[in-house]
Order: C-alpha cells, then structure tokens, then sequence
C-alpha cells in the first residue's frame, strides 16, 4: 500500500493517524492551524465575520457540509444587490457533501474548482463568472446545474465528470474546452452561446446530448468525442464550423434546421444523421461511415458533397479513431434516405447507396454529380409470377418510389418493395420527371449505360401515367413490347427470328413459286405477208400442288428473308402473295434488327 502524499499546501492535517498520517487535507485559515471545517466555532466565526462581499477565498481540500458553506456565503452577501460576491476563489480538491448551492453567485475573480467533488447536486444557476472558470477533473456526483450561467472568461472543464450536466442558456464568453469529459447522464446545453472555441475533444456523452437552438460563433472541436445514445443540434448555429469531428455517434446526429454560415468539414461516424431543413451557407463536405443520411429539404447555394469514408478516419496526429460500436455492422456503407425538397445544382454524392433514397420533391436533379461508386435499388429477380403468368424484369436501376408504387399495384409480383418510408402515393406521373432528369445527369457524366436504364424507367412511367391519350399509350406498349424501349437488343432479335421464321415459313407455303414462270410469244401473219406482231405474255406464278416444304423452297425462302432484312430484292419468282409477304418482310424486319443495334450501342457507348 502506498504512502498517502500530502498536499503541496499548508494542511489541517485533523485526525492524522499511522493509517492515514496526513489526516485532513484541507489547507488552514489564515493566523490558525485548522482548516475552515475543523475551526473551534468561536474561531470561525471570527474568521467570517472578518470577511466581506467580494474578498479572496482559499479553501483548498476543505470538507464543506450545507451549514458551512451557508455560513460561508452569508459571510459574502451582499446586502446592497443581494447577490453573493466571490473575489478569487480557490475552492481545489474541496469535497461538497450535501449540495452546494452558488445561484445568482458572482466570481469576481477567477473560481478554482479543480479536482472537486461535489457528492450532492451542484446548483450553479445565473451564476456570472468573470474571471476563469476551472473545473478540471471535478465530479460532479450529482446533478450539475449551470443554466443561465455566464462565463465571461475561459471555462475548463477538462476531464470534468458529470453524472448529470444542464448548460440550458450559458453564456461562454471565453473559450469553453470540455475535452476528455465525461457525461455519465443526460448532458444539456440547449440555447447555450460559444463566443469562441468550444473543444469537447475526447469527451464521452453515456446518454444523449442535446444542443438544440445553441450558438457557436468561433471554432468547434469534437475530434474523437464518442456519443452512446443520440446528439442533437438541431437549430443549432454554426456560424464558423470548420471542421466538425470525426466523432462517434452510436445514435443519430440530429442536424435538423440547423445552420452553418461558414465553410465546414463533417466527419461522422453515425447510424443515422438528419439534415431536416438544414441551412448551409458555405461549401461544405460530409464524410460519413455505417450512416443513413436524410437529407429533405436541405438548402444550400454552394457546393455540398455526401461522401462515404471508405477508410477509418485519422485525427490530426495520426490516431485512428475507435469505431468499436458498429463492430456488428456489415459494413461503413452510407445510405441517402431522402433528397426531397432539395435543389440539387450544387450537390455531389460519391460513393452513396441511393437504393432508399426518395427523389421526388427535388429539382435540378439533372445538375447532381454522381462520383464513384453510387448505386440504385433494381428491380426483383429476373423471374417471378403475375397472378397466373409468368414475368420476367431485366436488371436495371429503380428509384425507391417505383418499387413503392409496383409494389401496391393489383397483382403485383413479389420482390417490389413496399416498406419504403415516406413514400406516400407516388405514380407514374410523378417519377416520369425524376427519371429523365437523372438519366440527363448520367448523360452529362458520360455514363450512357446508367443513363439508358434511367430513360427505361422514364419511359415506363410514361406508359402507365394517367395523362396520356390512348393512341400515345398504344405506340409505347408496342415499343416496350418490340425492344423494351430500343434498350432490351434480346427482345428485339428474339421478334426478329420470330419475325423471320414466319415469313419463311409463309413463303415456302404460299409465295414461292411451284416452277419458273415460262414466256410464250404469240402472233398473226398476215396474208399476203407483211408485218408480223407478237404477244409476249408469262404465266403467273403459281403454289405447287403438291410438297410445299422441300429444302429447295426453305432456301429460296431463306434467300428471299435475309435478302428483306437488308433491305435488297431476292430476285425470286414469287406468288402474288409471297410478294406482299416479302413486302411486309422489308418493312419490319429491318426496324427490327435496326432497334437491336440501338439497344446494343446504348449498353457499350461511353
């Protein structure tokens, strides 16, 4: 067992014995040998009565009950104003037993608390600091109550622990460091105003944190701060943010209707963070990991990027920051939950997972920048079941409120979504919009692919919108139906050999010819001789008799339709019939192959 070491201050030393030789810690008043607790009563009377509004204090280590500390503020109280005067007050490594009440108390001078402990509830109402303000490594056992305090000066509270922390209304004039702090309970600093440098830097918040409405008009430091349930700012204002983590979030990180005036950096690891109405000012980047962002109706006029960190992030000195309560998580994707609302000409997403992500609402979307590694949902697995028929969806790019609407639909096929928050009764006529604008952003990135599988969806969304006519809808299914929008080049080729087959078919039964039609020249010699006129006439063609499909008419037949596709005469001898065949043949067909050749350059153009 170790010595106990005596403090570096003249002590009391009060009930030292071979256990404990130091006995009480508490440094002595001034002319006498004892601490303010241990004084004979006559002896701190004296010393108090002594004292006035405003003097200089040092009770370092002393023991305060209720009693004395009453009877020490008494001794301090300003009779004129009514209000508790401190000069400088040195109250380090001091024990408060019960509470210690400092309401409507001023620190004229600078308040040491240092390494104090307060085992009741500390009850620092509307008090006004005006000099320094140290709490370091103090405990605060429990509830710790600063609301409407001012701090004129510096406030530290540096490794500070709080069982329960309220700084509803504090002024912090000075530069307020909370770093390595910890709040055991529920930490409150709504309406609070940072004048200057806020740092909780390291500070661990057990159970939510709220800052809702406070104001931070200089530099904020939550590097490494951990947060184990949720943190809220909404409402907050940031006028100069700067950077803002990295953090731990093991909660949500509540931006909403908050406001940053000046150019910042977000680096949070969170499992949700919402931007609700948020007000940007500035450029302004967020760097997140294992979140799901909600964006809707964010407003801002400079550029703002949504990025996912695909590396843990490093402080300023090189440590990588713990990320031990997302251990579980399959991996530090980041889901964008919702867009609506927003006007994205200035917004850059990279590398986001946009699957849930609601479009509708937004405008400019032709304007988003996609970089990296940003998917989409996609339709359910290739093959599924419409009622009683089969049906078949090609994979492709589907925004979250297309698998709401299908999903709702009469007979709608498994695998469409429907749990998709938010989406209400979103249709065809609204996503139509959405879809072309983000297949122009896909064309304008050079991502032609992308953008073919946007302008499916347009087209889809058009085909079952209600406004259009009939006719319109017709051309559509037809075209949907043919080559799924001049994008599908199997279905296209699959109706082309379809298309092929039968006009060989056709030919072989009805439009080739059974034999070459023969010429026969017919004429009248007149009598007496003269000039002799001929009648060249051809017999018409005309379907055999007999077998139809020999290997000699599926070759001409095949001559005459690959001949059609291309758009040449075969030069056969066809029937009346086989000519019209061969017509319809050079009609359809090549529009055929012509829409698998499109579909084919859509998927391979860049």
């Amino acid at each position: 067992m170790s010595t106990p070491v005596p403090p570096s201050w003249p002590h009391c030393a009060d009930g030292a014995a071979p256990a404990d030789p130091v006995g009480c810690r508490g440094i002595r008043v001034p002319g006498h040998t004892l601490c303010l607790a241990h004084l004979t009563d006559a002896d701190r009377d004296s010393y108090l009565v002594s004292l006035a509004p405003g003097a200089k204090i040092d009770h370092r280590g002393t023991t305060f009950t209720d009693t004395l500390l009453t009877a020490l503020q008494d001794a301090l109280h300003d009779t004129a104003t009514g209000i508790i005067r401190f000069g400088d007050a040195q109250f380090e490594f001091a024990t408060f037993e019960g509470g210690a009440q400092f309401n409507h108390t001023t620190f004229e001078g600078d308040a040491q608390f240092n390494h104090t402990t307060f085992e009741g509830d500390a009850q620092f109402e509307s008090a006004i600091f005006k000099g320094d303000a140290q709490f370091m490594g103090a405990t605060f056992e429990g509830d710790a109550s600063f609301v409407a305090a001012t701090f004129e000066s510096y406030a530290r509270f540096v490794f500070a622990t709080f069982c329960g922390a309220r700084f509803t209304r504090s002024i912090f004039g000075g530069i307020a460091q909370f770093m390595g702090a910890t709040f055991v309970d529920a930490a409150h600093f709504p309406d609070a105003t940072f004048k200057r440098k806020v740092s909780f830097e390291y500070a661990t918040f057990n159970r939510s944190a709220w800052f809702r409405a406070a104001t931070f008009e200089g530099d904020i430091d939550f590097e490494y701060a951990t947060f184990e349930r949720s943190a809220w700012f909404g409402e907050a204002t940031f006028e100069r943010a700067g950077l803002f983590g990295p953090l731990v979030c093991a909660g949500q990180i509540v931006l909403s209707g908050a406001s940053f005036g000046g150019p910042a950096i977000l680096e949070f690891v969170a499992r949700h963070v919402e931007c609700y109405r948020t007000r940007w000012a500035a450029t302004a980047e967020i760097r997140l990991r294992y979140t799901t962002v909600d964006f809707a109706h964010a407003v801002f006029e400079y550029p703002l990027t949504i990025a996912a960190e695909t590396s843990p992030f490093v402080s300023s000195n090189g440590e990588q920051l713990t990320e031990d309560a997302f251990a579980g998580a399959p991996g530090p994707s980041v889901r964008l939950a919702s867009l609506r609302g927003v006007d994205a000409a200035h917004l850059v997403l990279a590398d986001i997972d946009l699957s849930p992500c609601l479009f509708t609402g937004a405008v400019h979307l032709d304007q988003l920048r996609l970089e990296g590694a940003c998917t989409f949902d996609t339709t359910p697995s290739p093959a599924g079941w419409r009622r009683w028929l089969p049906a078949r969806f090609t994979r492709r790019r589907v925004l979250a409120e297309e698998h709401h609407w299908r999903a709702g639909r009469p007979g709608a096929v498994r695998g469409w979504n429907v749990a998709v928050l938010g989406a209400g009764r979103v249709g065809p006529l609204q996503l139509a919009p959405v879809y072309r604008a983000l297949r122009k952003a896909f064309e304008d990135g050079k991502h032609e692919p992308g953008a073919a599988d946007f302008y499916y969806g347009e087209m889809e969304m058009r085909r079952h919108a209600d406004d259009i006519p009939r006719s319109e809808r017709g051309l559509l299914t037809a075209y949907w139906a043919l080559s799924g929008y001049g994008l599908r080049a199997s279905r296209a080729l699959a109706w082309l050999g379809a298309g092929m087959l039968l006009t060989i078919g056709l030919l072989m039964a009805f439009g080739i010819a059974q034999d070459t039609p023969k010429q026969t020249a017919t004429g009248t010699v007149p009598p007496g001789g003269g000039t002799v006129t001929f009648e060249i006439d051809k017999d018409d063609p005309k379907n055999p008799t007999s077998d139809r499909f020999t290997g000699e008419r599926f070759e001409k037949a095949l001559n005459v339709t690959l001949n059609s596709v291309v758009f040449r005469s075969s030069g056969q001898d066809l029937t009346t019939a086989g000519t019209y065949i061969e017509m319809a043949s050079r009609l359809t067909e090549p529009v055929l192959l012509g829409l698998a050749v499109l579909a084919i350059r859509n998927r391979v153009k860049r």
